[in-house]
Parts: structure tokens; C-alpha cells; sequence
């Protein structure tokens, strides 16, 4: 796992002790380890630990779904800016 999505991971175990792992595949948002509240700080924390501006307008909800959409959609490619190819 990439440095960057285990400080991703490390950030949603934090405010949720009640979980010791996060698989790959568990849906975040429909599991409540992200949501409306902290989904701003998320983006913050994608960005910085990815290195890229993140677009709100074009960021697909899809791309931050699972521990595994982001590591493929945040630190697998080389695209500078999230939402353009």
C-alpha cells in the first residue's frame, strides 16, 4: 500500500476505533466512514497526500467509494489534476 492511501486509511481508522482494519473493497460512504461532515477535511487530505488539485465539480463520487478506487484513481497514474485525463 501506497504511503499516501495508508495515511488515508490511518485518517478514517482514527475517527472510527471502533474498526482495527478497512478492507480494499469496503464501500466507505455506505459504511458511514465518510460522510457529509467530514467529507471536506477527506478531500483536503486527498490532496495533500496525493499531491493534486482535486476538482469538486468533476470529482466522481465512485473515485473515493473504496480504499482501493482511491488508490487507483489518486496514487496509481500521473495525472495532475483529478477529473482530467
Amino acid at each position: 500500500m501506497a504511503d499516501g492511501l495508508q495515511q488515508v486509511k490511518n485518517w478514517i481508522l482514527e475517527r472510527h476505533p471502533e474498526r482495527e482494519d478497512i478492507a480494499p473493497d469496503l464501500d466507505l460512504i455506505e459504511n458511514r466512514l465518510i460522510d457529509s461532515l467530514s467529507f471536506v477535511e477527506f478531500v483536503f487530505l486527498l490532496e495533500q497526500e496525493s499531491g493534486r488539485s482535486i476538482r469538486m465539480e468533476t470529482l466522481e463520487v465512485d473515485e473515493i467509494r473504496t480504499l482501493a478506487a482511491i488508490g487507483t484513481h489518486f496514487f496509481a497514474d500521473t495525472r495532475q489534476e483529478v477529473g482530467q485525463a
